[in-house]
């Protein structure tokens, strides 16, 4: 005997409840409960970081400081009419020359290396300066503070024409003009042997001209006292 309608109707009806129930869509899923965050490493370590920093640098600023002080003090305080520090160098052609030889003449003596751009500029001024004001009692000295060979100081001045000694610098002459901390450095000396000028960098051939001028109007302590000396004689004599 067949199922009436009915029955069947009641039966898919019945099934449809019964079963399984469908999954929740997509719009309908439970978001996912948010996780405490989980300490961070660097952000630990960060701080203790800056401080170490903080503190390395502090302490080379004091060190720095100090050493400074220290050199400053034991660098000797050269002014205008002090006593040129005298030395001893070799020069390219293996003599040895002392400032103190120079005594009597006007004295350019330039710190310079073959590294320095400035340097390069001005040497050939010095060439012409000292052709020019050579027979009046100008004497450059070129002293070269770098670590090139001596051959290729030799080839540098060459190059450029150099007609004055150049020297092979000591940082121990260096420190008694004051330590050089920069580069060309340029002290006039006058016929008595004390410094009437410093240049530090480079300055215009006018001005150094200028300088030179005054040197050589300079004459040593010996001759000043000689011309006093016959003066005195003269109005003994009259």
């Amino acid at each position: 005997m067949e199922p009436s309608s009915e029955t069947v109707e009641h039966a898919r009806n019945t099934g449809a409840s019964s079963g399984p129930p469908a999954p929740p869509s997509a719009s309908q899923e439970t978001p996912p409960s948010p996780q405490p965050p989980q300490a961070s490493h660097k952000a630990t370590r960060s701080p203790v970081a800056l401080v170490v920093v903080a503190f390395v640098v502090a302490l080379m600023l004091y060190f720095g400081y100090h050493q400074a002080r220290r050199s400053a003090a034991s660098a000797p305080h050269l002014t205008q009419s002090s006593l040129a520090p005298d030395f001893s160098l070799e020069s390219l052609d293996g003599k040895t020359m002392r400032l103190s030889d120079l005594r009597g003449k006007a004295v350019l003596l330039n710190f310079w290396a073959t590294w320095c751009g400035p340097c390069k500029v001005e040497m050939p001024w010095f060439v012409d300066l000292q052709n020019q004001y050579g027979s009046e009692g100008l004497q450059i000295v070129g002293v070269a503070m770098d670590d090139a060979s001596k051959e290729d100081i030799g080839k540098f001045a060459k190059d450029l024409g150099v007609n004055y000694p150049i020297l092979i610098g000591k940082d121990s002459v260096g420190d008694q003009y004051g330590g050089v901390p920069a580069l060309p450095e340029t002290f006039l000396i006058t016929r008595d042997g004390k410094i009437m000028d410093k240049i530090i960098g480079l300055r215009g051939k006018s001005e150094i001209e200028d300088a030179i001028k005054r040197a050589l109007n300079t004459r040593p302590a010996a001759s000043q006292a000689s011309t006093l000396e016959k003066s005195e004689k003269t109005s003994v004599a009259r």
